[in-house]
């Protein structure tokens, strides 16, 4: 070779094997290089035994859905762009026109609207239940209804449903069509909450889990992705093409900023559950605040189904705001703190605080007040945090 820009590109050099350090090594592709046109046919990426082009996977990629496997209790694994993509993924991948799908009032809001607005365009229908009440559940299984989706805990009310129970439902409904031509009713637990720390969500008998790893395996706040995890490898397999035909796919760089935060994740979660908990039981005496969400708290929906289910909760608490205070009073509680910024997600370093309306984001009756604010505890110090509520609490009067 006589021209430097092709010498370049095919330079003969390959480093030795046997380089090991801490962190895995990031690989970066879309083209994968083979050495023949047979081996061109025979790989296959879908069993993780070789690689055939970068969407289909990485040994960076493998390495962490592997990992996460062994975090969830699952078996397979499929990463998404972002949490809300996961979602979108079970939802494209097990259902088709004419099917229902199973709703709890309580389910993280970009899933109900992809199911109200795209999924509606499709001929697939839903309703909603009430996730504290597994009897409603049943009442609102139909013929047609392909998947059930559970949230635990409640997005942004945090209310803990009995998870088993709601998966026994789905169980007993699925007897009844074991000598029919109906598919069989699925389950998908969003497990983002959890993160396979404070429960093994496989231990309930969902069919699926989905955890936004943008949350506690990233722990940076500087990363989106998402993952789709089961145990029953059919099921993988319809959610793998389902994932290879919509291009689904992750940058190396991603995976190796989530493999880098997964040895100190359950140290995180541990120590932000603490804090979190100490701030909770401290908002119960304000005078401001009527309820105090948390799972923990003997008063917060479905404690005892946390204290059975869980051995550790994630670092939200919601407060519920008297009714004297008006909106104004209350986003301005929230622009008066220092430490808690504003902004969405969670289980980043940072504190984060968002205002919501509760009522007009449910369905079922919402009685514990209008004016919710939702905390979301980072790995500030809790007596730090804690003064930052009261100096904002006690300028409002």
């Amino acid at each position: 070779m006589t021209s430097k820009s092709t010498s370049l590109i095919h330079h003969p050099y390959v480093p030795p094997e046997g380089f090991a350090a801490v962190q895995p090594a990031v690989h970066r592709a879309s083209t994968v290089i083979f050495s023949s046109v047979e081996e061109m046919h025979q790989r296959d990426w879908r069993d993780k035994s070789g690689y055939t082009y970068g969407l289909h996977g990485t040994p960076t990629t493998f390495t962490l859905e592997e990992r996460l496997c062994e975090l969830e209790g699952g078996r397979f694994c499929t990463l998404a762009p972002s949490g809300l993509s996961a979602i979108t993924l079970v939802n494209l991948a097990l259902l088709q026109a004419g099917d229902e799908v199973l709703l709890p009032d309580n389910v993280y809001g970009p899933n109900r609207a992809f199911v109200e607005v795209e999924l509606a365009k499709w001929g697939i229908s839903h309703q909603i239940y009430d996730p504290m009440n597994p009897a409603d559940l049943a009442s609102r299984v139909q013929p047609n209804t392909r998947l059930v989706w559970i949230e635990a805990a409640g997005s942004v009310s945090l209310e803990f449903p009995d998870g088993p129970a709601l998966v026994e439902v789905v169980k007993r409904a699925n007897q009844s069509r074991v000598s029919s031509d109906q598919r069989q009713i699925l389950t998908a637990l969003d497990n983002t909450w959890g993160a396979g720390v404070a429960f093994q969500p496989f231990d309930w008998g969902i069919d699926v889990s989905v955890h936004a790893l943008t949350k506690y395996p990233s722990g940076g706040a500087d990363v989106l992705m998402g993952s789709v995890m089961t145990c029953d490898r059919a099921l993988h397999a319809d959610i793998q093409m389902t994932h290879s035909r919509l291009g689904l796919g992750v940058a190396g760089d991603d995976a190796e900023r989530v493999l880098r935060g997964m040895p100190s994740m359950v140290l995180r979660y541990q120590r932000q559950d603490q804090t979190t908990r100490t701030l909770a039981q401290w908002a119960t005496q304000q005078n401001a605040f009527v309820r105090v969400l948390h799972p923990a708290l003997p008063d917060s929906p479905g404690h005892e189904a946390f204290v059975r289910t869980c051995s550790g909760a994630a670092c939200l608490f919601s407060v519920v705001f008297d009714p004297e205070y008006t909106q104004a009073q209350v986003e301005a509680f929230c622009d008066r703190l220092n430490l808690f910024k504003l902004g969405y997600s969670w289980a980043g370093p940072m504190s984060l605080v968002v205002p919501y309306q509760l009522p007009a984001m449910r369905r079922f009756p919402w009685p514990h007040g209008r004016h919710l604010v939702r905390f979301a505890i980072g790995l500030e110090d809790a007596e730090d945090l804690q003064a930052d509520i009261a100096q904002s609490l006690a300028a409002m009067g």
